[in-house]
């Protein structure tokens, strides 16, 4: 098996790679970072196949792709986990810069991966698509924005190509976590490790390995076994009532 995964140097991406691959599978790990992608291949070997990419990149993704060696394209899995929040301020304070990376990131890295591995899935009638999506793309909450609707985007694309890809074999999941402790906070408070780690005090927060857990169980259900979507939290977390403004 071949699993074609992006974000692969870090957080839920690393995990997987490290399953994957302690599982006998191919991983063909893929991120914008050359020298985190180096270390991954002297740890793995010839199971990995390391390429550099920024999903948010379009003739970038489309030429990494075609460059693949004849052995590595026949990908049977594509996780499009690349991915990433920007900040928690308002909408109506936000940065219009973060808003574009995000959205770049999240909804057009996503599409272009898409875009680009799903055609040979379909002419060999065998694939599947694991998107990574969040809670976030269910249930608003402040400060989450342009994040969440990029994470709804995910939900709803995910089951339209489910619509489209009616008649075929190929599968499509969207993994929606809920509150993980990796890079992720780090990365929206841009760098600010005690911020970001005081989001999970006092929190038996999910892991990046429960992600990548998640993701092999899905992957190994039997060829005629969709599962459309798996949203999961720690449980200290749960849901809340509506807000309310009073005056």
């Amino acid at each position: 098996m071949i699993i074609f995964i992006t974000g692969a140097t870090a957080g839920f991406g690393a995990a997987m790679v490290k399953r994957f691959i302690n599982k006998g599978y191919k991983v063909i790990a893929t991120g914008r970072r050359s020298e985190r992608l180096d270390q991954m291949k002297a740890e793995y070997g010839d199971h990995l196949y390391p390429l550099v990419l920024d999903v948010q990149d379009k003739e970038m993704v489309s030429k990494a792709i075609d460059s693949l060696p004849a052995e590595w394209k026949r990908i049977d899995v594509l996780i499009n986990n690349a991915g990433l929040a920007l900040g928690t301020e308002l909408a109506q304070k936000a940065s219009l810069e973060d808003w574009d990376t995000m959205i770049q990131t999240n909804i057009n890295g996503f599409l272009y991966c898409t875009h680009k591995i799903l055609p040979d899935m379909v002419s060999r009638n065998h694939g599947q698509i694991i998107n990574l999506g969040s809670v976030a793309g269910e249930f608003p909450y402040q400060g989450g924005n342009v994040y969440g609707a990029t994470k709804a985007f995910v939900h709803q694309m995910s089951m339209n190509l489910r619509s489209d890809l009616l008649g075929t074999n190929v599968r499509v999941t969207n993994i929606e976590p809920g509150m993980c402790h990796t890079e992720f906070s780090e990365v929206r408070f841009k760098g600010d490790k005690e911020k970001a780690d005081s989001v999970y005090k006092g929190i038996k927060a999910l892991s990046a390995d429960d992600i990548a857990e998640t993701i092999d169980w899905v992957i190994t259900r039997p060829a005629h076994v969709n599962i459309n979507v798996i949203s999961l939290m720690p449980t200290q977390q749960a849901f809340a009532g509506f807000s309310v403004h009073r005056t």
